[in-house]
């Protein structure tokens, strides 16, 4: 078997930037895939229903805290490649549940980095010299930025501002730290915000698409100002490929999407999309629906990220502007209503209604 046919490990593959990792990857390379996946509520295998039956698909279901699991793996199937997305990811369950994302993000990823470099060690060759670790982290790491501050860059301090955020960071520094003091091979990426097809709707975007189209109102924090620069989830995970392909050991890149958008734009420009696409809809003009809620604590007012270094480096850029990505997102949506469906269960209506039903309307 040659280096490029062996597999790679995937963990968290079952989330939105993992399994559109996962379906790109089979559609554009041809090594096989392990994909490690708790199956959260934010991990659903039914994104990854058409890969059933591929011989190169293997899926596992377990934690990355499980340490005698991952050494298990990582013996049976020697990856060429661990491509680590496994986290908790949401800032608003973290502010009330914290405890998840630390044991997930921190005690996770030190699990894996140790049983990555346990496995590091018995490989010779071209098998050792090809090995990455490539930890895919968050441009909020870096805290926020005011309007006239220039956009994140690799070098930019940390000064994480959600508990998210610090657990992220914290293991950001852990794969650094494998790096210089054990010699793993590691790669490490920080992006932007993701949009696109499977994202879990209680984040912005399909929060907005779902709540419009049954025409609930559309909760939008303080008054809606807060920058973000929106990243197509296939636009990164194209760069996650060209990253582990070739990107220089120990080197963290910045993904981002050059697309800085307030979220009261991006919810107006989703309700005029939706009033185009869905003529039809008893709740045109969608705008109607907007509701501004009491923000929530410590949110952060602006990201922005400085891509130069991957695109100068190694020649990656965006393929999609935000109004091309934004659209394909919206027709994916109306699209698939079943998938929206099966994901909202009884459990997820709770959680919105602990979020956002204690927040009080703005007048």
């Amino acid at each position: 078997m040659t280096q490029e046919n062996r597999p790679i490990l995937v963990t968290g593959g079952a989330g939105f930037i993992g399994s559109n990792f996962v379906l790109d990857w089979f559609a554009l390379e041809p090594s096989p895939v392990i994909n490690l996946d708790k199956l959260t509520y934010a991990g659903n295998p039914l994104t990854l229903s058409s890969l059933e039956g591929n011989p190169g698909y293997t899926f596992v279901h377990g934690d990355i805290c499980d340490g005698d699991l991952v050494a298990n793996l990582l013996t049976k199937y020697r990856p060429r490649a661990i491509v680590h997305f496994a986290a908790e990811s949401h800032v608003d369950r973290s502010i009330l549940g914290p405890e998840a994302f630390l044991k997930t993000n921190i005690d996770g990823t030190f699990t894996l980095l140790r049983a990555a470099q346990a496995y590091y060690q018995t490989l010779e060759g071209v098998e050792k010299e090809g090995f990455r670790f490539h930890h895919v982290s968050t441009d909020e790491v870096f805290g926020t930025l005011k309007p006239e501050d220039p956009a994140f860059h690799e070098e930019t301090p940390y000064a994480p501002n959600s508990p998210y955020a610090a657990s992220k960071a914290a293991s950001d520094h852990l794969v650094r730290a494998w790096h210089h003091t054990y010699g793993l091979p590691t790669l490490m990426t920080n992006c932007s915000n993701n949009y696109g097809p499977y994202h879990f709707p209680e984040k912005l975007i399909p929060l907005m698409i779902t709540h419009a189209l049954e025409g609930k109102p559309l909760p939008v924090y303080g008054d809606g100002l807060q920058v973000r620069d929106w990243l197509y989830v296939k636009d990164h995970c194209s760069a996650i490929r060209t990253v582990l392909a070739k990107g220089t050991v120990g080197e963290t890149y910045n993904v981002g999407g050059c697309n800085q958008r307030t979220n009261l734009e991006v919810v107006n420009l989703l309700c005029e999309l939706l009033d185009e696409l869905v003529p039809e809809s008893k709740f045109r003009p969608h705008k109607q629906l907007i509701q501004f809620v009491t923000d929530r604590p410590g949110h952060d007012r602006r990201y922005a990220i400085d891509a130069r270094k991957i695109e100068r480096e190694l020649g990656w850029k965006p393929a999609e502007s935000f109004d091309t990505g934004l659209r394909k997102t919206v027709k994916w949506y109306l699209s698939n209503t079943a998938w929206v469906e099966g994901v909202t269960s009884g459990a997820y209506k709770q959680w919105i209604e602990k979020n956002y039903g204690s927040r009080k309307a703005e007048q």
